[in-house]
Parts: structure tokens; C-alpha cells; sequence
């Protein structure tokens, strides 16, 4: 079993656009939105949720009112202004447990929260993994290693060689929980200097876990400079740039009507660009490349 994911070193790349073409060239798969702080793979893929589950992660202070003296050691000391009148507010609570520690009356215990939840869904173009993220929540890192396992049990089950995942943006924790093990990571990035910043900070992470990269720079025609300077970086530390996607209105169009542009804009310019991209891919992640 293969795992390709789709990573950017910053948001607004267009990486969850290039994994909803990839979703509709490739056969044989499962894709999984590990980006589950800001999920939206969905809204290109329209996936029909066959089985919600909840996602139990972290902890929040409890005050039982009736072992509580009212002393109000727990609201002084908490650093987080989370206690207030003798009672919590679960979303500034970070879960420390200092309270439970300190009071005198035993009255605050720690209990589970309930940071969000996970999916599992039918697409067009197969099965789908996705989750949401509670709001002010945390353990994102945790998240998405429930939506990769998931996936790949389901690749497992039903004989599947292949998961495409659609990765968070930056280098944080949600990231290294979806690079970690995988197969090949395909970096997207733009021709700006905060695209190019940034993709030298992902492909440090790639390189500290060993995962083979590749590189896609989208709309490379708007700034002929940068993209040579991506090029550039590139060649010097020895990455290969899989595509060079150029700008067009129709990507913007294939996404306010939910269609992968392969489908929307088929035979253009940029879609015939992605699928000479994901066929080069396809052939060297099957082939095991880990270079």
C-alpha cells in the first residue's frame, strides 16, 4: 500500500485543488482530508457521510458544586482565566489539571472532552476520509492520525493499493502527522516569496523524516522570477519538480461549481498539465521511490 500526500508549506496554494483532480485521474484509492483544522476537499468532492464517530480528545476542568467549599483557590491560581464565579468555561480551559491538583476540597476532577468528529464517506471517485475539528479545540495532530488510520483499514479491506491524502499547510503537528510514513509527499507552491519561504521550510520536514518529495508550482507564469528561483532551490537541493501549472480562470470556476478542474476544464491547458503530473507521480510512487 502507497501513500501520497499533498502538503504546502502556507495555505492558498491550490493543494486541495490539485487532490480533487488527482481524486478524479486516479483508480483504486482512498483519499483522506488531513487538513481537519480547516477542512474542504469535501466541497469539491460532494462525499455522502456513511458513518459519523465522535472524537474524544484533551481534558477539561469539572467544579462539583456540591464538594465545593466556594474557597476560590482554583479561580486565583488558574493562569488561564478560565474559572470565573466558581464555575469553568470549557473553551478557555487548556486542560492543565493545576485546579485538580490544589484544591483542597477534592471538588475538580478531569474529564474527557469531546474535541470533534470523524467521517467516513462515499464519493464519486470513492471512498473518503474527513473530519472537523471542534472549535477552539486542539490534538489536530491527534485527528489526523484517526483519518489516516481509518483510511488505510479501509484500503486494507476492500484491496486498495493506494491513499491520496490532502495534507494540512505549514510545518506544525497536523503535518508531521500526515507525513510521517508515507510514501511520497507532493509539495505545491506559488511563485511569491512567502511561497517560496515556505516551501524551503516543508521540505526541511520531508527531509528530516526521510520522505521522498516532489514539487508542483502553481500558476508559474505569474512571476517568471520566482518560479525560476523555485527552480532554482530545487535544483540545489536535488528535488524534482513534478508540474508547472499554469494560471487560469477556469480553476476558480471548476471550484464555486464543486468539479474537479480535470472534469470541469478538460483538455485545457492546466488540466492537461495535471494529468501528465499525476501520471509521473503515479509511476514513481508504485515504483517505491524514496529517493
Amino acid at each position: 500500500m502507497r501513500e501520497l500526500v499533498v502538503l504546502s508549506g502556507k495555505g492558498g496554494t491550490g493543494k486541495t485543488s490539485v487532490v480533487g483532480s488527482f481524486a478524479a485521474l486516479a483508480g483504486g484509492k482512498v483519499l483522506a482530508d488531513c487538513d481537519v483544522d480547516a477542512a474542504d476537499l469535501h466541497l469539491l468532492l460532494s462525499p455522502t457521510v456513511k458513518q459519523q464517530n465522535e472524537f474524544w480528545s484533551g481534558q477539561v476542568a469539572c467544579i462539583d458544586q456540591e464538594k465545593c467549599t466556594g474557597c476560590g483557590l482554583c479561580q486565583e491560581v488558574c493562569r488561564f482565566d478560565a474559572i470565573k464565579d466558581l464555575r469553568v468555561d470549557p473553551v478557555s480551559c487548556e486542560g492543565c489539571g493545576f485546579c485538580s491538583h490544589i484544591c483542597p476540597a477534592g471538588a475538580i476532577t478531569m474529564e474527557e472532552s469531546m474535541s470533534g468528529y470523524w467521517f467516513i464517506s462515499d464519493t464519486r471517485y470513492g471512498p473518503l476520509v474527513h473530519a472537523r475539528l471542534g472549535i477552539a479545540q486542539e490534538n489536530s495532530g491527534k485527528l489526523v492520525a484517526v483519518v489516516r488510520q481509518q483510511a488505510r483499514q479501509i484500503a486494507q479491506e476492500r484491496g486498495l493499493d493506494l491513499i491520496i491524502s490532502d495534507g494540512p499547510p505549514g510545518i506544525g503537528c497536523p503535518v508531521i502527522s500526515s507525513l510521517s510514513g508515507a510514501s511520497m509527499a507532493l509539495l505545491v507552491t506559488e511563485p511569491s516569496l512567502s511561497g517560496i519561504h515556505d516551501l524551503e521550510r516543508v521540505l526541511g520536514v520531508c527531509r528530516h523524516f526521510g520522505i521522498s518529495a516532489m514539487v508542483c508550482v502553481n500558476k508559474h507564469d505569474l512571476n517568471e522570477e520566482n518560479t525560476r528561483r523555485i527552480q532554482s532551490q530545487c535544483s540545489t537541493e536535488g528535488v524534482d519538480i513534478a508540474g508547472m501549472i499554469p494560471f487560469d480562470n477556469a480553476v476558480t470556476e471548476s471550484i464555486v461549481r464543486g468539479v474537479p478542474v480535470v472534469e470541469y476544464a478538460g483538455g485545457s491547458r492546466v488540466a492537461r498539465e495535471i494529468e501528465r503530473m499525476w501520471y509521473s507521480l503515479y509511476g514513481r510512487i508504485m515504483d517505491g521511490d524514496r529517493r
